[in-house]
């Protein structure tokens, strides 16, 4: 299917999206507005600028009829009645804390609706945020492809394997132990990273099935004695380690790695510590991409959640990190990956050049997934590899700064029309023919939670930073937060 279908933007296809989160519902419940985050695959209605694709979106809840015409007007080059014809929204009523595909499956009638939607199965193929068995069932169900990783592969992404392949393909990694399952593998293991360091300050636990950092804590070594050093860190565990996850405490978190596993990892300190990340591409032909680099922007209580990313990374080592995770991707590869995946890093200045650390892979959709397919979808360019850039189909150099998380308890009460309204009337609507503007995603959960992502696209690093400042400005004005 993918050799008669990818190159020709005129063959009939479905594409069957479904955004489900099938992550653990317990770190879900903790991201406000959570089930939002299944409109940040809408991005993919921009497929629909292919004149035969029909697209079939299936959410928890059914999306604000303003969203949707949000984005269809944003397509380049297809009258958004021509593409809303062609588009089929299906939602199953329930805003529960469940994995949408879950749901799915538990209602039939849904997944009749689903089947009578898909004109022909044999040009068709579902595509989702993360590959799990319930989506291979759905898939199954539907009997059409998954674009996914296969869920029997998926731990090769995990915190301990991933370490492992790090290390079996010679990328750095910071020093640790990973395959850890109780208290006493990690006493043992932060014992060890303190006595090869004496001058380590702090170590990262990490659970093995984690995302956005929510799976972190921190173990701090300040009077750490040089004799009985294992007890002094077993006598802390629960009482001064600190959690990134709200609410998190040391008895769960220790049931959670008992079941999932993790990783001790010495803490990477630096007077200019960077966080970049590479998306990667395995296509079902089994050859690899390097899609985009972004450099992160990182917050929270331990600084390790995922707030939003700049596209690219810094040129003084994009093409180095793609390098790395090059090599990476090509291994998962060889073992049956499919799909895009995430490689993330941190990276801090050697002397003249900077020195790279591998810390993970992530086998599914991310943060950084839907910005870059925004930009690829209104500008219709491509990016250079060996040099870290993207062009539009004009020839024009474009950035972007973008985010998941611009929230403030004040922006409660706007609604998508609001924002649409502010955008417009402050000139930062994306425009086609200037190529640059922005666009807004999470738009669902602005009025509840006064929460909204954005992508700012610029022809520069510092002016997408700009336009991202003076999006947060001219919404400050608007709740009264600054003067108008």
């Amino acid at each position: 299917m993918f050799e008669r279908l990818f190159a020709d933007r005129n063959a009939p296809r479905t594409i069957v999206v479904v955004p489900s989160l099938s992550l653990d519902p317990g770190q879900l419940r903790k991201i406000a507005g959570s089930i939002h985050y299944e409109e940040r695959m809408l991005c993919l209605l921009m497929l629909l600028q292919m004149p035969r694709t029909e697209v079939v979106y299936v959410t928890s809840r059914s999306i604000h009829p303003a969203i949707i015409d949000y984005y269809l007007r944003l397509l380049p080059g297809v009258p958004g009645g021509h593409a809303a014809r062609r588009l089929t929204l299906l939602d199953c009523d329930d805003g529960s804390p469940v994995p949408l595909t879950r749901k799915v499956l538990d209602r039939p009638r849904v997944l009749a609706r689903m089947r009578e939607a898909i004109a022909d199965p044999q040009w068709a193929h579902v595509t989702c945020f993360n590959g799990t068995p319930l989506e291979r069932t759905l898939a199954v169900s539907l009997g059409i492809p998954l674009y996914a990783c296969d869920p029997d592969l998926v731990a090769l992404g995990n915190k301990s394997n991933g370490r492992r392949m790090f290390r079996d393909l010679d990328i750095p990694i910071p020093d640790g132990e990973e395959h850890l399952r109780d208290e006493s593998d990690v006493t043992a293991a932060l014992a060890a990273l303190r006595r090869r360091d004496a001058s380590l300050g702090g170590a990262v636990v990490k659970l093995n099935e984690s995302f956005s950092g929510e799976g972190n804590a921190m173990f701090e070594f300040d009077g750490a004695p040089q004799c009985g050093l294992e007890s002094w860190v077993k006598g802390r565990l629960a009482t001064s380690m600190r959690f990134e996850g709200a609410g998190e405490s040391w008895e769960p978190f220790m049931e959670k790695l008992a079941v999932t596993g993790g990783v001790v990892e010495a803490l990477v300190t630096g007077d200019d510590r960077r966080s970049p990340s590479v998306q990667c591409r395995v296509d079902p032909l089994g050859r690899t991409d390097v899609i985009s680099t972004h450099d992160q922007v990182l917050g929270g209580t331990l600084g390790q959640v995922f707030l939003g990313a700049s596209f690219p990374a810094d040129a003084a080592y994009r093409v180095a990190v793609a390098r790395h995770a090059r090599r990476i991707a090509e291994r998962l590869a060889g073992l049956g990956v499919l799909g895009r995946m995430a490689i993330d890093f941190v990276s801090v200045p050697d002397g003249d050049s900077w020195r790279h650390y591998a810390l993970e892979v992530n086998l599914r959709k991310g943060g950084t997934t839907l910005p870059f397919l925004m930009l690829q979808f209104l500008t219709g360019g491509r990016y250079d590899e060996a040099v870290g850039h993207y062009a539009s189909a004009a020839g024009k150099r474009l950035c972007y700064r973008a985010s998941d998380n611009v929230v403030k308890p004040e922006y409660r009460g706007l609604t998508p029309d609001d924002l649409i309204d502010l955008a417009v009337e402050n000139g930062l609507h994306f425009s086609a023919s200037d190529q640059q503007g922005v666009v807004f995603h999470l738009l669902g959960a602005l009025s509840q939670h006064g929460k909204l992502g954005m992508v700012c696209i610029a022809g520069t690093p510092t002016g997408a930073a700009a336009l991202f400042d003076d999006t947060v400005a001219a919404l400050d004005r608007a709740v009264g937060l600054a003067p108008r």
